[in-house]
């Protein structure tokens, strides 16, 4: 898959995935008009529902939308994080020819490795963070080199920011947005469906176009919600449109193989 395939994918990914209840929808409608069961007339208290549907809508998206917001500066935070922890190893292996800094180095490789395995649910949280906690015996023998202080003091604050952004993807991935205003949204957007297949609007095409104009829009906005409700759900799409990228990790990850 070329760039610009892959681009149209990602930016259309979810109107691709409602296609097939377009298609349902108007075979239903027009079955509906074909045996005269459209029996309802278009009133206010439909046009209520719409409006109190798409203001859950508004409700989730805003939401969903300022997690998302904070998810995006977790992949730079984190490797930052190893960036910091990698350059101080290196400075304190190149500084006192440290055998243990080095051993850490090689450690922290393999460990970025498993990170990026463990994104895409290749390995568990809880052998992640037994990783994270085996660094403190890295610490112990580099202390015991008498190195200063404060690079260890440094070090293992890097070690609990990790673990802390590592729990919060951990959190994120396996929790949903409030999965009763979900069901509340999903229940008025079949009621708006099944509404706009039983009422009358002439002449027939245009009731056919508002019927698919307000599902695609309904429909899109409850995919597009759930998508954004788990940034980092790349075991089953990789990184597409609505996840959240990992170049910053991918780059680091380059750079330590690099390391000799």
């Amino acid at each position: 898959m070329n760039f610009s395939t892959k681009y149209i994918w990602q930016k259309w990914s979810v109107a691709f995935k409602i296609m097939p209840v377009m298609i349902l929808v108007a075979v239903l409608k027009f079955l509906f008009h074909k045996f005269g069961l459209e029996i309802m007339e278009l009133n206010a208290l439909f046009t209520s529902l719409v409006a109190g549907t798409i203001f859950l809508i508004g409700f989730l998206i805003t939401g969903v939308l300022s997690d998302y917001k904070e998810s995006e500066k977790i992949p730079s935070e984190l490797t930052a994080s190893l960036k910091s922890l990698f350059d101080d190893s290196y400075t304190i292996y190149k500084g006192k020819n440290s055998v243990p800094a080095h051993n850490f180095l090689e450690f922290q490789k393999i460990f970025v490795t498993s990170l990026m395995e463990w994104f895409y649910k290749k390995e568990r949280t809880k052998s992640m963070l037994g990783k994270i906690s085996a660094m403190n015996e890295f610490f112990i023998e580099i202390d015991k080199e008498g190195v200063a202080a404060p690079y260890i003091v440094k070090m293992k604050i890097e070690q609990n920011s990790i673990r802390k952004m590592i729990m919060r993807i951990d959190t994120i991935r396996d929790t949903d947005f409030i999965g009763s205003a979900y069901a509340i949204v999903e229940a008025m957007g079949f009621l708006v469906v099944i509404g706009l297949l039983v009422m009358t609007i002439e002449p027939f095409y245009a009731s056919l176009f508002f019927t698919l104009l307000v599902t695609f829009l309904i429909a899109y906005m409850v995919f597009l919600i759930k998508d954004l409700d788990n940034p980092f759900d790349y075991s089953d799409k990789g990184e597409s449109g609505t996840e959240i990228s990992l170049k910053p990790l991918r780059d680091q990850e380059s750079a330590m193989k690099d390391f000799k």
